[in-house]
């Protein structure tokens, strides 16, 4: 490590050596940093040739609904992988079985139908995140492109790759691939015509980048006189409201003006429909924000009062909210407040049948929060409430108790994906606590889920577990034996993720 310092009696001369150093060293870290990035992408590459689509049909017997098939992630030309092989990939690396998904499809698509900027990433000459930009655009661009146009794109961008930036690198593929269509359609047609008939028009709501304030981003390209409109209405608005005593600035006043434009919009829409006054709406305008807000705050008892912590969080995208958001948000005269009974999440519920109840069903998910796999982030309301230990219908007929009971400490929230994987793959999963789950990946890896994240365990030695590297999990056509268990005494040693 190189430290700078102008410590009494330093010369310019040493400053300036010492920041030299310190900026080779910059330099040195970023080509380590790109160096391992590449490599990551030829393992990825590599993982994939290790679960081809016959990995599947050598380990089923027979094919039974929801089991893993074979699935295209990459453009066409790129090999077929088994679906499931992305879990445990994106497991190891601490990410979620999507961004492995991503990874892997990133990877097939440089080595197959991008060859000229896969070998300048290996070459250093292109950093891996700059060239997995260009594959994501090539594998989801609509309509989807052919191998050869896959290759007129590698042709024209790998020899300006290392040379320019992030935004004209994006325009470039754009582009290109624009001029490709242009020249298989009609090869004396001027390829600047062809943007005639794009329409870049859209409104974006990015709700996946949310700041800590409880803001979010907006992005849109509007008509011309659409925008010159709404900048019109909004600059009214933020005026009005500083007439009527805000002293918030200029720009938090247009914000809070466009807010206040759509529910005005929505509002004066409903009223057009000659809704009646009532006397829940004496202006006969029903409300107009109609949120459904699912917060959770911490709450202690002084004497016989509710004290509720400042800060809590929405369950909608796992989100930080305020406390005084949300009564500024109930606050509003045109809000629609509804107030369901609040479950206790320390209370067991148990329920006779295989069914599980909605009052279970929702305790599991205020529990689970999200998919309980490791690093899935889905959201636990859109998930299957799963039984950990099977529900088995023959128990009442054989006169034996049930292994697998409806109650909430053997119930846990997966999204599709992963309730497939776990019920036809090798992944295994026990419930150590309620809410906490300890998984056993096929080959031997463990993990540690609960409310806070995901913790790595300590790896077995894979002779323990029976299995051998690169096996393909036994099919769920037959009973598996289940991988033996660390000792309750000893469940293993936590090691950190690494983001």
């Amino acid at each position: 490590m190189i430290e700078v310092a102008a410590g009494p009696g330093a010369g310019e001369a040493d400053v300036l050596t010492a920041a030299s150093d310190l900026l080779a060293s910059i330099r040195s870290a970023r080509d380590v940093e790109n160096q391992a990035a590449a490599e990551q992408l030829d393992l990825a590459a590599r993982w994939a040739d290790l679960h081809p689509p016959e990995s599947i049909h050598s380990a089923a017997s027979f094919t039974v609904p929801g089991c893993e098939h074979e699935e295209p992630i990459a453009g066409d030309g790129a090999p077929l992988v088994a679906e499931f092989c992305v879990a445990e990939l994106g497991a190891v690396l601490g990410i979620s079985s999507m961004a492995a998904k991503k990874l892997i499809g990133h990877a097939l698509e440089l080595r197959h139908r991008l060859p000229r900027l896969w070998a300048q990433v290996h070459a250093g000459r292109v950093p891996a995140w700059r060239a997995r930009s260009v594959a994501e655009t090539t594998i989801h661009t609509s309509p989807a492109l052919t191998r050869e146009a896959a290759g007129f794109v590698d042709a024209q961008v790998a020899a300006v790759a290392d040379r320019i930036g992030p935004a004209q690198l994006d325009r470039l593929v754009a582009e290109t691939i624009k001029r490709y269509d242009l020249a298989v359609a009609d090869p004396t047609a001027d390829p600047e015509d062809g943007y005639l008939s794009v329409d870049p028009r859209h409104v974006t709501v990015h709700d996946d980048d949310v700041h800590f304030a409880g803001t979010m981003r907006i992005e849109a390209e509007v008509d011309l006189a659409d925008a010159l409109d709404l900048d019109r209405a909004v600059a009214h608005g933020a005026e009005t409201l500083k007439t009527f005593g805000s002293t918030e600035s200029l720009d938090a006043r247009r914000a809070k003006a466009l807010g206040d434009l759509a529910r005005t919009q929505t509002a004066l829409d409903l009223h057009a429909t000659g809704v009646a006054e009532t006397s829940e709406h004496p202006d006969g305008l029903p409300a107009a924000r109609q949120v459904v807000i699912h917060a959770h705050f911490d709450a202690t008892l002084s004497g016989d009062t509710t004290v509720f912590g400042p800060t809590g969080r929405m369950e909608n995208g796992q989100r930080l909210v305020l406390l005084q958001q949300i009564k500024s948000w109930c606050g509003d005269t045109r809000t629609q407040v509804t107030v369901k009974p609040v479950i206790d999440l320390n209370t067991p519920l148990t329920a006779q049948g295989y069914d599980i109840p909605d009052r279970i069903r929702e305790q599991v998910i205020l529990r689970d929060r999200t998919c309980v796999f490791p690093d899935c982030s889905r959201p636990a309301r859109g998930c299957d409430i799963d039984h950990v230990v099977p529900w088995d219908e023959r128990t009442e007929a054989e006169g034996r108790p049930q292994p697998g009971p409806t109650t909430t400490s053997n119930l846990a929230a997966l999204c599709r994906f992963h309730h497939r994987l776990k019920t036809h793959s090798g992944w295994r999963f026990e419930a150590t606590a309620p809410g906490v789950f300890e998984w056993t990946a096929p080959h031997g890896y463990r993990y540690r889920r609960d409310r806070h994240g995901t913790t790595e365990l300590d790896a077995h030695h894979l002779d323990d577990l029976g299995l051998v590297t690169g096996a393909r999990a036994p099919s769920s056509t037959s009973d598996p034996p289940a991988p033996s268990s660390p000792s309750k005494n000893s469940p293993g040693i936590p090691r950190p993720r690494r983001r």
